[in-house]
């Protein structure tokens, strides 16, 4: 493994231990180029996915992105790191399952909005006015009546 770093090629694991949720496994490293720390997850990958976009585009799944976006909705929410990574592994677990290599992005969206619904609504609306992108107050109101009446 890479040092982060500095770069350096020859780094050795101190301490290794799976994730909270049981789907990871997280390595602690040490460079001995320059002699800092930091951490690995390895995860189990069934299968290559590919993102259908609305556009017609194919780009290769991005975990890291997913993560970012349901990071951002959650922002100031009292939703745990841990619940966020949760959610994130579940979908992308989904999606193995799911999907034959391809999944439109729009599928991604409302299995995130799924989640997300039940864990916080706020959180919720917020991913909800980006995916669903949202132009006008009057959007928002709309959308929030939808969820008050099921």
């Amino acid at each position: 493994m890479r040092c982060p770093y500095c770069g350096h090629e020859d780094t050795q694991v101190k301490d290794s231990r799976p994730s909270d949720d049981g789907t990871a496994i997280r390595r602690r490293r040490f460079c001995t180029g320059c002699g800092n720390r930091f951490t690995t997850f390895e995860r189990v990958q069934l299968r290559d996915l590919t993102v259908l976009k609305t556009d017609g585009r194919r780009v290769p799944f991005d975990r890291d992105k997913l993560l970012r976006s349901v990071r951002i909705a959650c922002r100031k929410r009292p939703v745990e790191e841990e619940r966020i990574e949760r959610i994130v592994n579940a979908i992308q677990r989904r999606m193995e399952m799911e999907a034959e290599g391809e999944i439109p992005s729009r599928r991604i969206g409302e299995m995130v909005m799924e989640a997300l619904r039940e864990v916080d609504q706020v959180a919720y609306v917020r991913f909800a006015s980006v995916y669903q992108n949202f132009s006008e107050a009057k959007d928002f109101g709309a959308f929030l009546s939808d969820l008050e009446n099921p």
